[in-house]
């Protein structure tokens, strides 16, 4: 290969990353513009304050993809801590064990509280919804009105603040058909029989994952010295404001940096991981008006993160505990010494990172760092995970756009974004979970990249990248490196066989 072909990817986060790695590595001609002035990894970054990391959202490094799992290796010499897997759920002030163990679960709930989930169940069992419309109703189909109420509504609702009738049925079948919560707790309440076949024996969660010693950011930042060393460019702190098609069928991207001044960079590809919305917005010769409309009806999640150093008490170890209480604002809780010990720079300290879900511009978004730290702090008292005298200080670090919104009407817009992409703009490819509008776990987001790159070096559509994860069949389940399904591609063809992840 030589350095003939030239590549533009928007967005340093795994995705644009993993794409900039592999064809750099092939000889390609790579540029990544990232809109952070300080940290690549996108959502999967470590942010750092006075020598304590964050991991932005938690990121367990486990994929049943060996593919995957070799790139992992190949990027980061420095290797993997192998850490316990253990999170909770705080409900009714009590934590269960998750997955559900079946004694703690039924002495948690107690026995009638238990008979009544069953009973629910049974319920539904009798005369089931044949056709759901929305979340509330696919999941109380699917597992009983009293376990929606007791495991899915509160903590849905603070992750996508709109009421679960608002969420897309779709979403639900494809997202918690491998979703282990609700078998786990099922297992915990009615334990399957020994001797189920293959096929019907429902897998474990995994015990323990790999993760980098300082955070995920750890191995994007190896990443992105590599694409150098590659003699690719990683720039920082560049916001782009076009991507036009030349006549030529050659590309400029245009960005500008923190001080307002612009570049273009003129590409064979483009590779996108830029919320779909601002893509949609930023391409020249415009979209046709209806692929605008859709584009612009596109919905984001954000999130904030209140980090809290505070002395340590060992009052709990998981890793996150999520909280099913809507007394409360924060919708989950980290703890990153249980992510990795040298992520706290003192032995004596812990620091805690509370997830607050919002929308950029609503209450919790613009309050200040000092009201958000308050707030966190009071809540994690009230929660009795910590103690007032404890706790030390806090800095808070916010994430515009963490999630895709999955309403009623988000897959028609997709589509139709699709369609007008594929007539129009050759050379153009979507890839990540912002840039497809599509739940994309870590490994999913880099398998897009990892596809992606193969169907340019081989010039060709060898793989509909859109297969990936399609089923959303949940990475944790299983053993790590074990997926062996080949990906269809793109025209049917078993052209080049990839190991590729769950539900491709």
């Amino acid at each position: 290969m030589t350095l003939s072909l030239s590549v533009v990817c928007i967005g340093a986060g795994p995705a644009g990353l993993t794409a900039g790695y592999l064809l750099s590595k092939d000889g390609v001609n790579v540029t990544v513009l990232e809109q952070d002035p300080v940290y690549v990894g996108g959502i999967s970054r470590t942010a750092t304050y006075k020598g304590f990391s964050f991991d932005i959202g938690g990121h367990r490094f486990f994929s049943k993809s060996q593919e995957v799992e070799n790139l992992w290796d190949e990027i980061l010499d420095e290797g993997f801590l192998l850490r316990p897997r253990k999170s909770r759920i705080y409900y009714r002030n009590k934590l269960f064990d998750y997955p559900l163990r079946a004694f703690n679960a039924l002495s948690q709930l107690g026995i009638i509280e238990a008979l009544r989930c069953v009973l629910s169940y049974a319920k539904v069992r009798l005369n089931p919804n044949p056709d759901p419309k929305n979340f509330e109703e696919w999941v109380t189909n699917k597992f009983g009105r009293r376990l929606f109420e007791i495991f899915f509504r509160t903590y849905t609702e603070k992750v996508w603040g709109m009421k679960c009738t608002e969420i897309s049925a779709d979403w639900a079948a494809q997202r918690i058909k491998g979703l282990s919560l609700s078998k786990a707790i099922w297992h915990a309440l009615l334990p399957q029989k020994s001797g189920g076949s293959r096929e019907t024996t429902i897998k474990t969660l995994i015990d323990k994952f790999r993760y980098p010693r300082r955070g995920p950011g750890m191995l994007w930042d190896a990443a992105a010295a590599k694409i150098r060393a590659q003699h690719g460019a990683v720039l920082l702190g560049q916001t782009v404001t076009a991507v036009a098609r030349q006549p030529d069928g050659t590309w400029a991207v245009t960005a500008r940096d923190a001080g307002g001044a612009t570049q273009v960079f003129a590409c064979d590809h483009v590779i996108s991981s830029m919320p779909m919305r601002a893509l949609s917005g930023a391409l020249q010769p415009p979209l046709p008006p209806a692929a605008t409309q859709a584009g612009e009806s596109l919905r984001y999640r954000d999130f904030l993160v209140v980090a809290l150093i505070l002395k340590d008490r060992d009052l709990f170890d998981d890793n996150w505990i999520y909280i099913h209480d809507p007394a409360v604002k924060v919708g989950r809780i980290q703890n990153f010494k249980s992510w990795s010990p040298e992520m706290v720079p003192d032995a004596a300290l812990n620091c805690y990172g509370l997830e607050y879900f919002c929308f950029e511009g609503d209450g919790l978004w613009t309050s200040s760092d000092a009201e958000l730290v308050k707030l966190a702090s009071a809540e994690l008292i009230q929660l009795g995970l910590a103690n007032a005298e404890d706790i030390i200080e806090g800095t808070v670090v916010r994430q515009p756009k963490a999630y895709p919104v999955y309403d009623d009407e988000y897959q028609t817009h997709v589509d139709t974004i699709r369609t007008a992409l594929d007539a129009q703009y050759p050379n153009l490819h979507l890839v990540g979970r912002n840039g497809m509008h599509k739940y994309n776990n870590q490994d999913h987001a880099m398998m897009t990249a990892m596809l992606t790159a193969k169907n340019i070096l081989a010039g060709a559509k060898l793989y509909d990248v859109w297969q990936v994860n399609q089923d959303a069949e949940y990475h944790e389940e299983g053993e790590a490196g074990a997926q062996t399904s080949q990906l269809r591609p793109a025209f049917g063809e078993r052209l080049v066989p990839s190991k590729i992840p769950a539900g491709v």
